[in-house]
């Protein structure tokens, strides 16, 4: 599976906890845009493809929701709920956000700009993807 758990490094003291998020340092990548989810109805899922080239890390800041990931051979699932934890998803994985709390602060930094040409949105050929074997190369996460 082609994600990771990491652990973001708080700096604390009286006056609060500070999170810095670095690209190419607790960051696998260059970060080329940001974008948060707020106000999400727990009803209703998002999310529902997969990213042929794109990496991305969630980190919930406040609240919780879970991401369903698939990499078209295993399904897992992650349950966000700390400011201090991210999750980094690599290319070719399948993934679903859903059960938000009604006060989900969800924010995802991305290693490129949005481009629709990059998204899979259809869960059969994400699969006939994988028999082909996409992804079997961009697995490794040990080095993060």
């Amino acid at each position: 599976m082609n994600y990771k758990i990491l652990t973001m490094h708080a700096f604390s003291d009286e006056r609060g906890k500070l999170v810095a998020l670095e690209s190419r340092k607790n960051v696998p990548f260059d970060i080329k845009r940001v974008y948060y989810i707020f106000d999400a109805s727990p009803e209703f899922d998002r999310g529902g493809h997969a990213h042929t080239n794109l990496e991305q890390i969630m980190i919930c800041l406040a609240g919780s929701c879970e991401i369903l990931l698939d990499n078209g051979k295993i399904k897992e699932k992650v349950i966000l709920d700390s400011p201090e934890v991210g999750l980094y998803i690599g290319k070719n994985m399948w993934r679903v956000m859903k059960n938000f709390s009604y006060d989900c602060r969800l924010v995802v930094l991305a290693s490129d700009f949005y481009d629709e040409n990059e998204y899979i949105r259809d869960y059969g050929e994400f699969i006939g993807l994988v028999k082909e074997g996409i992804g079997e190369k961009s697995n490794d996460t040990s080095s993060l």
